[in-house]
């Protein structure tokens, strides 16, 4: 992996009566460290030496954060698994099994357990996301179902989930200002709309449909709707084929640069459920947003 660049893969799930959600992201070169920017800033930025796993858990009986960022000595990896601090991620036969071992912050509590992702659909490929091939995004399984057995907090459910992964050569903000997602959380299919303004102020949109059993299809992609602002007032916009057809369903996370929410929105006729996240790179370069990253983001260096 070069100098200043990522690799990371994506995780999200949602349970089957709506109540509890978890996004897993295992980073190495954690595009959204402090740290890192600080050390791409001396011109000494080895991604090995900033590698996090975030874990966010959301629902009634618990809403927790960890990223506990490590150093180059709290990563191990093969080709089957990649171990950061006490938490591995890997393949096992055909499954992908998280083992949880975290703190959560700012309020110090265990996160511990065992997260079991079993695929229903396939890799299908890599696609640009800038003109240059330095930014890539892998759909390495669309459909998925989720397990969640965690000990701290005591807590159990299933539901559908989805995995892919991001790998950049260069950091993630030296080539976008804003980067919009959603897919949608369906048990036979999930729709994903990709939206994206490069620096240069281009755009790069993408709307596939993934079914279970077939190939991926490119899809008509409805227009952009303003959903409102954020409590950070970042504008939130989500692709619907109804203005009045879009609500956000729950808040799950509300930063500064950075918002992960719940929505409900219009496709074919028909209103779905879908994760949102919208990202203001531009918001993130920040200085008082930097000095602010610590609090949520502390790094262990042993």
């Amino acid at each position: 992996m070069t100098c200043g660049g990522y690799a990371w893969w994506y995780i999200d799930a949602l349970s089957d009566d709506g109540q509890h959600g978890l996004t897993i992201i295992a980073f190495v070169g954690s595009v959204f460290s402090p740290y890192y920017a600080a050390a791409r800033r001396r011109g000494a930025a080895n991604p090995e030496n900033h590698v996090t796993l975030n874990v966010a858990l959301y629902g009634p009986r618990a809403h927790k954060w960890a990223m506990t960022e490590r150093g180059e000595a709290g990563l191990r990896r093969s080709q089957e698994a990649l171990a950061i601090g006490p938490s591995i991620v890997g393949w096992d036969s055909s499954k992908l099994r998280i083992g949880i071992r975290e703190w959560a912050v700012p309020l110090p509590a265990r996160i511990e357990g065992d997260v079991e992702i079993r695929p229903e659909s396939q890799p299908t490929g890599i696609h640009r996301l800038d003109v240059a091939g330095r930014h890539l995004w892998c759909p390495i399984s669309p459909l998925a179902r989720a397990s969640v057995r965690l000990r701290r907090p005591n807590l159990s459910w299933e539901g559908m989930a989805y995995v892919d992964s991001n790998i950049g050569a260069e950091p993630l903000a030296d080539a976008f200002r804003d980067w919009s997602w959603s897919r949608s959380i369906e048990s036979a299919r999930t729709r994903i709309f990709y939206d994206l303004v490069r620096r240069d102020g281009t755009t790069h949109a993408l709307a596939l449909s993934y079914e279970r059993g077939n190939n991926p299809r490119p899809i008509e992609s409805p227009a952009q709707t303003r959903m409102g602002l954020s409590r950070w007032r970042l504008p939130l916009e989500v692709r619907s084929e109804k203005g009045d057809a879009v609500r956000k369903v729950k808040s799950w996370e509300d930063g500064p640069f950075y918002a992960r929410s719940l929505i409900e929105h219009q496709i074919d006729g028909k209103r779905e459920l879908s994760v949102h996240e919208r990202l203001s790179l531009e918001r993130f370069e920040r200085p008082w947003i930097q000095a602010m990253l610590p609090f949520r983001m502390p790094r262990w260096t042993l």
